[in-house]
Parts: C-alpha cells; sequence; structure tokens
C-alpha cells in the first residue's frame, strides 16, 4: 500500500511538470475562454471544466500549469476513490489497487489526466459516485445515497453524458428485490433531488437560452450508412483496445464476461455502469462515429471489474499489463514532448494538436490587423491566448453569442483579417496564408481574408 501510494504520489508529480511543458490544445484554450467568464451554462457543455480552470490559474497564473492544475490532482484522488470502491465492493482481494493501477497504466488516463477537457470532472466524480455506491453496497448506510446524488450532481455539472449514471443505478435497483425496497424508502430519491438542486443552475441557463447545449449535445445524429457504421464500429473497438492498452483492455472485458451471471449486488452494479453506456456508444456507430474519450465512463467500472477475475488470472497477467501501459505512456509523453517517433508533422496527433500555435499567433499578430476573426473557435481561443491584449480577437457566430462577454468596439463594416482552412469559405481579398510548423514542417495551412465586421462582435479576453 505504502508503495502503491508512492507511486501514486511520483506519477502526481511528474503529470503536473509535463501538464507545465506540454503547450496547450485548441480545446484547452477555449475551456480558458470561459474560465474568464464564468457563467452557469455554455454553447458546448456545462461549465464544471471552466470552474476547475479558474480555480486552476486563481493558484497558478494564466499558464499551462494553471489551466491544467486540477487534471493531475483529480487523477490522483480519483485513484484514491477507486481503490476505495475495490476494497469495499471485493474485500480482501486488492481490487482497489488494482483498478486504480490498471487505471493509471492506461493512454486515455495519461492523456486526460493533463489536457483538461470535460471529461477531466466527469470521470472524476463519476468515480466518486462509484466510491459512494461502495460504501453504501458495504454499509448498508442510506445516508450514502446523498453522496451518490452531489457525485451525480457535480457529474452532470461537467457533461450531460453523466445522465447515464442515474439510470444505470435506477436499472440496477428495479432488477433486485432489495434495490426495490430501497426505492420504497426515502433515501434515494432524496439522492436526486440533490442531484437535481446541483444541476438546476445549468438547467435554468439553458432554458433562458433556447436550450442551446442541449439542443447542440442532443443533435449528434446524422442518418443511417450500413458500410460507415460498420467502420465506426472497428474505429471504436480498436481505438479503445490502443487508447486502454491491449493487454488492459483484454483483462476489462474479461472480467465484464466474468461477472456476467454473478449474483452478487456489487458485480451486477459494475456491469449497469459499464455495460449501458457500453450500448449506447454502440448504438451511436449507427449515426456517427464515437470520439476516443466518450467511453471513459465505462472504465472505472470495468478494471473494478477485472479485479473480480480469478487471482491466478491476475497474478499471471497483471504485471505485464502494467508494463506495457506504462510503456505505451510514456511513448506518449515523450512524443507530445520531443516527438523521438518520426512521424510527419501532419499525421501526427500529438503536433496536429498541440505544435506550432505559438508561432502562428506570432504571425497573425505581424499582421497587425485592425481585429481578428475566424470560422474555426479553436483558433480564436489559441490567439486570445497567445497574443498580446492589444491584438482584438472578435467572434461572430452564435457560439459567441451566448458567452457573458462585452461587444467589441468596431465599427459595423470595418475591415479586418478573416482566417481560414475551409476552401469554399468567402474571401473578398486574399491576403496570403499562415501556416502551424514543427522544426519547419507544415502541420496545417490558413487561408487569409478580409472580413467586414457585423454590427455585433464579441471580444475574447487575453491573459
Amino acid at each position: 500500500m505504502n508503495f502503491w501510494l508512492s507511486a501514486l504520489v511520483g506519477l502526481t508529480a511528474l503529470r503536473l511538470i509535463l501538464a507545465d511543458s506540454i503547450p496547450l490544445s485548441p480545446d484547452e484554450t477555449y475551456y480558458w475562454v470561459w474560465s474568464v467568464n464564468l457563467q452557469p451554462g455554455y454553447f458546448d457543455h456545462p461549465p464544471m471544466v471552466a470552474y476547475w480552470i479558474s480555480a486552476g490559474t486563481f493558484f497558478a497564473g494564466d499558464t499551462p500549469l494553471g489551466v491544467r492544475l486540477l487534471g493531475p490532482l483529480a487523477a490522483a484522488i480519483g485513484s484514491v476513490l477507486l481503490w476505495d470502491a475495490g476494497e469495499h465492493f471485493l474485500p480482501k482481494r486488492h481490487a482497489g489497487i488494482i483498478a486504480a493501477s490498471l487505471f493509471n497504466a492506461t493512454i486515455i488516463l495519461a492523456v486526460g489526466a493533463i489536457i483538461i477537457t470535460p471529461d477531466t470532472p466527469l470521470v472524476f466524480f463519476w468515480t466518486a459516485a462509484i466510491a459512494a455506491l461502495g460504501r453504501l453496497y458495504a454499509s448498508r448506510d442510506p445516508r450514502w445515497w446523498l453522496a451518490v446524488g452531489a457525485a451525480t450532481g457535480l457529474a452532470l455539472l461537467s457533461k450531460y453524458t453523466a445522465i447515464l449514471l442515474p439510470v444505470c443505478v435506477f436499472l440496477w435497483l428495479i432488477t433486485r428485490a432489495e434495490g426495490r425496497a430501497a426505492l420504497r424508502t426515502p433515501w434515494p430519491w432524496a439522492g436526486i433531488l440533490l442531484a437535481a438542486a446541483i444541476f438546476a443552475p445549468d438547467f435554468l441557463w439553458n432554458a433562458a437560452h433556447h436550450w442551446v447545449s442541449f439542443r447542440k449535445q442532443g443533435g449528434r445524429v446524422y442518418g443511417f450508412e450500413l458500410g460507415r457504421s460498420a467502420d465506426f464500429l472497428a474505429e471504436l473497438i480498436t481505438g479503445q483496445a490502443g487508447l486502454n492498452t491491449p493487454i488492459i483492455f483484454a483483462l476489462a472485458a474479461a472480467g465484464i464476461w466474468h461477472i456476467r451471471k454473478s449474483a452478487d449486488a456489487g458485480a451486477q452494479l459494475l456491469l449497469w455502469l459499464t455495460l449501458l453506456p457500453a450500448s449506447v456508444f454502440l448504438e451511436h456507430v449507427l449515426s456517427g462515429r464515437v470520439e476516443s474519450n466518450w467511453p471513459a465512463i465505462m472504465l472505472p467500472s470495468a478494471f473494478l471489474a477485472a479485479a473480480y477475475l480469478p487471482e491466478k488470472t491476475m497474478q499471471r497477467w497483471l504485471a505485464p499489463a502494467l508494463a506495457l501501459g506504462l510503456l505505451l505512456t510514456a511513448v506518449t509523453y515523450a512524443q507530445a514532448l520531443a516527438h523521438p517517433i518520426p512521424l510527419p508533422a501532419d499525421e501526427d496527433p500529438s503536433a496536429l494538436q498541440l505544435a506550432g500555435w505559438q508561432g502562428f499567433s506570432d504571425q497573425i499578430a505581424a499582421k497587425k490587423p485592425a481585429y481578428v476573426t475566424s470560422d474555426e473557435y479553436t483558433v480564436m481561443s489559441e490567439l486570445a491566448f497567445d497574443t498580446s491584449p492589444n491584438l482584438t480577437i472578435a467572434g461572430y457566430d452564435k457560439r459567441w453569442s451566448v458567452f457573458s462577454l462585452p461587444l467589441a468596439s468596431i465599427n459595423p463594416g470595418a475591415t479586418g483579417l478573416f482566417i481560414t482552412r475551409r476552401k469554399d469559405a468567402p474571401c473578398p481579398v486574399a491576403l496570403g496564408t499562415a501556416t502551424r510548423q514543427r522544426d519547419g514542417e507544415i502541420i496545417a495551412t490558413y487561408r487569409l481574408c478580409t472580413f467586414t465586421a457585423f454590427p455585433k462582435m464579441y471580444l475574447l479576453p487575453h491573459p
């Protein structure tokens, strides 16, 4: 136990160092813009990621470490919560340490603990809910329903996918006689009311803004096409096997299979928490791609299920699983820092997200435009974070209108600089191009055009 905690502290220290060393991704700078304008909801998601970034920058400033500060800390505390859950679901089997170790050896947590997105707080609070359910399972103390409700409400304030959490728990309860008896008491319902009260600010914000983020996240349906669905399914399975690393992915799948007919209430809960989200994502491949980060909510319960495997199985495969996982994690971190694997810059996933933004921002600032706008919110957010306050970054579309941003002091009809990668975008006067580069290799090329100011344009903040 002492060795495990020491290893977790060391890993957390490494993640904090990397969080300060790796450039911010475009989405992170976008969420940083949120954090400068705190409100109960946003165009894309609920507000928790903005609250976390605001707290981090309060302590560490408007720096990469400040933006990401709570990510490594949440990964560490979440690991302890997962350990606690395992000790209560399956005592005397080291289930918690096994589950937390497997999680920390995955690439998906290696990245998610540093690159902050709405999934970072979502997975943390989802894990906290599982830990509270583990305490409830072991103690039969109904007051733990309040902790489950609080964690559920905070998860809903992180990402709407968290709605699957109370659905899983409800299905677990109604499929068991003991669970149905619990539903006849006030405690589960008190937990639901607490979750609803915590989530209410975002609900009310959406009601006042034409349900903008509900409609955005609820509209991810693109039609059915069998050929593409097969491709999406293959991409989902192979992607998750890669991000969780192959042996760990196999152990999690074997664990779920192993407990599929178990009469144990804890095992049944873990099945619901894993298989219901899995079914939702499998259904989604009929209409579109499942993003690689979405299934992260399944992992805490899947890794707890792996701990139910026979001890001989874990003795044989745990060490190789952790060794391979940590090796691939180290390669992922090294590639982001120094790209030792000689991939072309425009094909390297880490370069596509992280590299060349400061140089690109310098090219735009050097043109000294009256103002800058773009049809890519991520480009505008990177420019806002990377450039001097003297450069006016102004948004014009619906996304920015629901922010509490000040109006930019731009006269309607004034000419500014428009940045786009779309070949079909209107370009009244072409002003050349700007590029993102890594060591002289071009990652992406952007068209620069003139732009005529709208009557209302919204001013993005600078650090």
